[in-house]
């Protein structure tokens, strides 16, 4: 059963409104088409906070200047399995689709990748770009900056970004094993989602201006570390590794994704990709992987559960039932990717929809 307020959309539908959207805030259709893509994707995996609520954002920014419309991409090689991608601030998921090409070649021809992507938008999922490596028989590991909007442990002021981590490995099964987490408790996006859908949140996921925790997504001043210390800890490797080692700007310094939409993002994006080929045989490396898959779920389930799943499985099992079924999509913004309106003049700093 569909809750209230919640619509089933096909995939290849919703995929053609979103594309829809972006070219008539001025995306040209290529990047227009892989950022659809890549959303549509999101939403299928169940992780809303990555979909279509971010459609009016992006049309937006697209619209006011925040985006390179014609970026001139380019790979600059830096050692034997480095380079940089130079990504002149066009749109996320396009910038980032194209330096994991240069990334993927890079691994294949030499075993290991190491490639940073700099001055790229928003970027979306990251599982996104693990699992198409992973799918390229490479193990992936992928990380991006995120602008401050974590309080760190023990602060009362946000510094470091959601900065999100990204995993995923080939195997002899019919899907790779791919993980995807925020180093907070839960993404920005899903106070979005929540939002959108006006639903409350658990009381763990963040704080309101006062610094104390808050069920109230309209309230939220900044999200909670997971783990504390540990999270705190990640959200700083993530932010070094994807930015003061690109040159780009750091932890409070990042630019606000909400606050001016005119100003182009600089955010930065990096990827680690080896070769099982070069460290054993690809075949067998495979086959142990999956038996760890089959491991794993033949364990005993805990008190409540009905089965030992992966890290990131959900997800999985979300989007081939989304596939079959269609997306669910909140009806407010469906209504808004089918109407004529380009983007809402909403965004204030917060990045509410509507």
């Amino acid at each position: 059963m569909v809750e209230p307020g919640i619509t089933l959309v096909d995939a290849a539908e919703l995929k053609e409104l979103m594309k829809k959207k972006f070219m008539a805030a001025g995306l040209p259709e290529a990047p227009a088409e892989e950022t659809a893509k890549h959303l549509t994707y999101a939403d299928a995996c169940g992780i809303h906070s990555h979909g279509t609520v971010r459609v009016a954002y992006y049309a937006e920014r697209i619209a006011k200047g925040g985006v390179n419309l014609a970026p001139n991409i380019t790979f600059e090689k830096t050692g034997a399995a480095s380079g940089i991608v130079h990504g002149d601030n066009g749109i996320g998921q396009y910038v980032c689709n194209k330096g994991l090409d240069y990334a993927i070649d890079l691994a294949k021809e030499n075993g290991v990748a190491a490639v940073g992507v700099e001055k790229t938008g928003h970027s979306g999922m990251l599982s996104y770009y693990v699992k198409r490596a992973a799918e390229n028989g490479l193990v992936a590991i992928a990380m991006c900056q995120s602008d401050p909007m974590v309080v760190p442990y023990g602060g009362s002021e946000n510094y470091f970004g959601t900065n999100p981590i990204a995993f995923a490995a080939p195997t002899d099964l019919e899907k790779p094993v791919v993980f995807d987490m925020a180093t907070t408790v839960q993404a920005w996006g899903k106070i979005l989602d929540a939002r959108s859908k006006g639903r409350a949140i658990p009381d763990t996921w963040a704080v309101d201006q006062n610094g104390d925790p808050t069920t109230d997504p309209n309230e939220v001043a900044g999200l909670l570390p997971i783990a504390g210390p540990k999270g705190y800890g990640l959200m700083m490797m993530v932010d070094v590794i994807a930015g003061s080692l690109l040159g780009l700007p750091f932890g409070k310094h990042v630019s606000s994704m909400y606050e001016d939409l005119t100003q182009k993002r600089n955010l930065g994006q990096f990827y680690i990709l080896l070769d099982p080929a070069r460290f054993t045989d690809p075949a067998a490396f495979k086959h142990r992987v999956g038996e760890m898959v089959a491991e794993l779920h033949a364990i005993k389930p805990a008190s409540g559960f009905k089965s030992v799943r992966l890290p990131g499985e959900g997800s999985q099992i979300r989007y081939q039932k989304a596939m079959e079924d269609g997306i669910e999509v909140a009806t407010e913004i469906y209504d808004y990717l089918r109407s004529d309106t380009v983007h809402l003049d909403m965004y204030d700093g917060k990045g509410a929809f509507a």
